[in-house]
């Protein structure tokens, strides 16, 4: 197996250019795992971890980019008011230490449905930078760039180079449910931002499908039914929890049924929308 290590952007993009097989590693702390236990031996290792930019994040015009390499850490202490569902879904990731080295990132390029941080961006509208020597920089809506179980939209010369995230408009939340109360790879997960100046509800479920996904009929129900001044109505908060329910095509295995994570997703949606409509009305009346 080839070590491939660049130190600038550059060199990055010309060492997968001219090793479209080489497996870019960031925080590791997916990749070392399957290496380790023999699930895959890529021919070639691209660490990006000593490539300085990817560390950085920056906001313009409300939209804050997170470079690939910005740890979940640095999202909980730096971002966690701007990007509150995102630090939620951070805080929940394995152990201190993971959150140090794991990055945002190294989640979209693994693309598992169970990452924690695919809900709330797909709940706030995130894009997906992404950059080939040949074709330059490409944006990929969050909701786009999922194709299947660990596949996504990057093309075999491309690199995940940040992610932009528009500042929150209002409440957030992100709730998951796994088999203990850490360390622990969710059962089903589900994350919702409410954007009140549009009038409109965003959802992210995760782990309850090949691919993390938005609930659209939901999102459609919440934008036509919902009085922004008002108290949550019980039938409503019902038939949102149904909508999203119906949403996922979840699977049996050994984390959990598929019609537990078809009830679980149900659940946590109306959690969710409750914390984060509490929360607005609280603003409201602040």
């Amino acid at each position: 197996m080839d070590f491939l290590r660049p130190t600038t952007w550059e060199e990055a993009l010309a060492a997968k250019a001219d090793r479209p097989d080489a497996l870019p590693l960031q925080g590791g702390t997916d990749v070392m795992v399957e290496i380790n236990f023999g699930v895959r031996r890529p021919p070639a290792l691209l660490d990006l971890t000593r490539v300085a930019e990817l560390r950085a994040w920056s906001v313009t015009g409300g939209v804050y980019r997170v470079g690939a390499g910005v740890p979940y850490a640095t999202v909980i202490e730096e971002l966690g008011g701007a990007l509150p569902g995102l630090a939620q879904a951070s805080r929940t990731v394995g152990s201190p230490q993971i959150r140090n080295r794991g990055t945002v990132g190294g989640n979209l390029g693994a693309a598992s449905p169970a990452g924690d941080s695919h809900p709330p961006l797909l709940a706030a509208g995130a894009v997906v930078e992404v950059e080939s020597r040949e074709r330059g920089v490409r944006l990929i809506p969050a909701e786009e760039f999922y194709l299947g179980v660990k596949r996504s939209a990057l093309l075999p010369d491309e690199l995940i180079r940040a992610v932009r995230v528009p500042g929150a408009a209002g409440p957030q939340y992100f709730s998951k449910v796994g088999t203990r109360n850490a360390m622990v790879i969710a059962v089903c997960s589900f994350a919702v931002a409410l954007h009140p100046r549009e009038g409109r509800v965003g959802t992210g479920i995760g782990s309850a499908a090949p691919t993390p996904l938005r609930a659209p009929e939901a999102e459609e129900f919440l934008r036509a039914e919902l009085d922004w001044a008002a108290p949550l109505d019980p039938a409503l908060l019902r038939r949102f929890g149904e909508l999203c329910a119906a949403a996922a095509t979840p699977i049996d295995d050994v984390r959990g049924t598929a019609a537990y994570r078809r009830h679980a997703v149900g659940v946590l949606a109306r959690r969710t929308l409750t914390w984060a409509w509490d929360d607005h009305l609280g603003r409201r009346a602040a």
